[in-house]
């Protein structure tokens, strides 16, 4: 019996059975495997580094998707940087109000890895016309695009690899040169308890250049060592602050279905454990 070992962190190792391997290589940028396990269906890992899961996925991209959006409640223009796998430009395409969705992905063999292996987390959003693929760099990208976005999602690998330069204040300047007047930032932080120095430096370098900085969290059962945080930048305090019956009222109006994202569990989300409050303090 074969198992896959995840050893992001020195002094926590996470172990999935490999009921059936699926796809193992290497593209140009980075290792790729996808198998089958009997807990979280199809596991997408890329640099031996667990990405996404079938049964568990619905978490983490409702919740980094929807939460900007639906506080923003006009955005038109989305950035998503990284996001190859394709389930964050899903969700964030289910927002009629969205006219387009740029996705910025460094490595094309993982789109067309989602395309073949991956549709039950993709869908057909890599076909929905308002969906415009740009392989490039997100940091370069980010510095050099004339396009001004309104809510910009930072979908990335943990800071190791291709997703290293995603979490450097060079990269978040770029973030705040192109997005838009009255934009929302949120970006993948991983998991504080074990990445806590991670989450602690994005903030301090978003805080030198938004008004309204923090984190918010959701438990995703594929990322070890507890809450997953998700930065958040903007400069209108307010959005955050977006009332209950506000976000509802869009809700209803997107036509959102919707299996972890709540306008309830939206507000929650930003109410902080105490030892992740000071982290970022």
């Amino acid at each position: 019996m074969d198992w896959f070992e995840e050893t992001l962190h020195p002094g926590l190792h996470a172990r999935l059975r490999i009921d059936k391997l699926l796809y193992r290589g290497e593209s140009e940028h980075q290792r790729l495997i996808l198998f089958e396990n009997a807990e979280f269906g199809r596991v997408l890992a890329l640099n031996d580094v667990i990405q996404t899961t079938e049964r568990d996925e619905f978490i983490y991209h409702e919740m980094l998707s929807h939460v900007p959006l639906l506080a923003h409640g006009g955005a038109r223009k989305v950035l998503i940087v990284g996001g190859g796998d394709g389930g964050m430009l899903e969700e964030v395409l289910k927002h009629p109000g969205v006219c387009r969705a740029t996705l910025v992905e460094i490595d094309a063999s993982v789109i067309d890895f989602a395309k073949q292996y991956l549709r039950a987390i993709c869908g057909d959003a890599f076909e929905d016309p308002r969906t415009h693929v740009i392989i490039a760099d997100g940091l370069v990208h980010a510095q050099t695009t004339p396009d001004r976005y309104d809510v910009i999602i930072v979908d990335s690998t943990d800071p190791v690899g291709p997703g290293e330069a995603l979490f450097s204040d060079q990269f978040y300047r770029a973030c705040r040169r192109c997005l838009a007047p009255g934009g929302i930032l949120v970006t993948q932080n991983g998991v504080p308890f074990v990445q806590g120095d991670e989450l602690r430096q994005s903030l301090l370098a978003m805080k030198s250049l938004f008004a309204d900085t923090t984190c918010y969290t959701a438990c995703v059962p594929a990322y070890v060592g507890g809450c997953m945080a998700f930065g958040w930048a903007s400069d209108h305090a307010e959005l955050r602050a977006t009332p209950l019956p506000v976000l509802a009222a869009r809700v209803t109006k997107a036509g959102l279905d919707t299996r972890y994202y709540t306008p309830a569990v939206h507000q929650a989300a930003f109410a902080l454990p105490g030892y992740i409050a000071d982290l970022i303090e």
